[in-house]
């Protein structure tokens, strides 16, 4: 169990469009839009988690035209974020809106995200540690994930809101831009080559 824990970390810590929104979310809108974003994205990682145990993930990908059209749909937005990230200028502006994405924009990101959908896979798919009670296992991974995964966006949104903050030197935001970037196009990479 502890081993699965430390994999949940590791692999929700690091960057990836829903991270990385949810701190564009709270630089550009501040903390309450913020939480509200959070909360469209923890339903939709959790919804994207039943469909993997369920299945009906891999029902959906098992049909390879309707796989395609899901892979060009989520990586065309993940480039069209890495994009606005990249040429942002010298500010930090991880996303460009004029108004909060809200609880439907998180939800309808995760739904798209091919990150959410491999880290649900290999969580669920492996690291047993109640083999004979599946039922058991899958509700204190879902305790585990849920109770991890809430603590590390919560501090992506507060990196967020604090970068908003901070009176960065122009050359210290162009690099935190581009280093968000290629960390996008770092998850479009890994989504390409797993498809």
């Amino acid at each position: 169990m502890h081993l699965f824990a430390a994999a949940v970390f590791f692999l929700i810590v690091t960057p990836g469009p829903g991270v990385l929104t949810l701190a564009g979310v709270g630089a550009a809108f501040g903390f309450r839009a913020g939480v509200s974003y959070l909360v469209g994205l923890f339903i939709g990682t959790n919804l994207v988690a039943l469909s993997v145990v369920t299945g009906l993930a891999a029902i959906m990908i098992s049909i390879p035209a309707l796989r395609t059209i899901l892979f060009v749909a989520s990586a065309a937005y993940l480039l069209y974020l890495a994009a606005k990230i990249a040429f942002s200028g010298a500010r930090v502006a991880f996303i460009e809106a004029r108004t909060p994405p809200g609880i439907a924009g998180g939800v309808m990101l995760q739904l798209i995200n091919p990150k959410a959908y491999t880290v649900n896979t290999t969580m669920f798919m492996g690291f047993s540690f109640w083999p004979d009670n599946l039922v058991a296992e899958l509700l204190a991974k879902f305790a585990i994930m849920n109770v991890i995964w809430i603590a590390l966006h919560l501090l992506w949104l507060w990196a967020g809101v604090a970068l908003h903050q901070l009176d960065l030197a122009p050359a210290v935001q162009r690099r935190i831009n581009m280093a968000m970037a290629g960390a996008m196009l770092l998850v479009v990479g890994i989504a390409t080559w797993a498809h």
